[in-house]
């Protein structure tokens, strides 16, 4: 006995804090303070700016999809975002209760996270170069004027709020539902959502009239950065996801 409270009294309190911000972390209620601010620059910002703006594709997608339905308002999407977090987040009768020094780790994190996946481009990249293929360039070079570049700037975190939205809360829970239906195990679940919402955020950025033409290197890309985001959103929720999906599409975007 004398052993055991000793081992618990020995404890190191930074291990504590690092599984207490871990789940803290994972919450929708975190995930939904933390793209608050994300959520406001982009819609704030596409208003603003009006035509020098550049509107997210999956933004788009979800707003004509909610025009057929006979809900068009225009705030009612990002209203409907943080009202799904709110939901998700009643569902699993937690407190109402969120640390600011969590917020600020969700910040650190999605930028180590941003890091991570550029450094995966640049990686992917070498390999082919190393095989005699030059890769074509995933980066925007800026040549137009101030409220052109701060547009494209606000179509970044459109991209990390709504890509993230339509592509992982609206369907990596129910297309592992659908394969455990089918009888999969729960592994087999989660690599299945993960692949199939993958392969379909791939081949978005290549369909409708602002599409991007076709290329094999920047499809297993996308391909593999669906993944890392879609395991980001099981393991660590929509809010980390959110954030390191914009802060990588702004250090490509700055030909980092």
């Amino acid at each position: 006995m004398t052993m055991s409270a000793s081992g618990s009294k020995n404890r190191s309190p930074l291990a504590g804090n690092l599984r207490g911000y871990w789940r803290q972390s994972r919450r929708p209620l975190a995930s939904l303070a933390f793209v608050l601010p994300l959520l406001a620059v982009y819609e704030i910002g596409v208003l603003a700016l009006g035509p020098s703006a550049v509107r997210n594709g999956a933004d788009v997608w979800l707003r004509q999809l909610l025009d057929l339905i006979g809900l068009g308002s225009y705030f009612l999407l990002p209203v409907l975002t943080l009202a799904a977090l709110l939901a998700w987040h009643h569902t699993t009768h937690d407190r109402w209760r969120l640390s600011a020094g969590v917020l600020y780790g969700m910040a650190v994190e999605s930028a180590l996270l941003g890091f991570v996946l550029l450094g995966m481009a640049h990686a992917q990249g070498s390999l082919l170069q190393l095989s005699g293929v030059t890769p074509p360039s995933l980066s925007i070079v800026y040549r137009f004027h101030v409220a052109q570049f701060l547009g494209t700037l606000v179509g970044f975190f459109g991209a990390g709020i709504y890509e993230e939205v339509m592509f992982r809360l609206l369907l990596v829970p129910p297309v592992g539902a659908l394969i455990g239906m089918l009888g999969g195990s729960p592994k087999t679940r989660i690599v299945g959502a993960v692949v199939i919402t993958s392969l379909a955020f791939s081949a978005a950025h290549y369909v409708g009239p602002y599409g991007d033409t076709f290329d094999a290197f920047s499809f297993v890309f996308r391909f593999l950065a669906g993944g890392f985001f879609a395991l980001l959103f099981v393991y660590r929720g929509f809010g980390i996801a959110t954030g390191a999906h914009a802060l990588y599409d702004i250090l490509v975007g700055m030909q980092l």
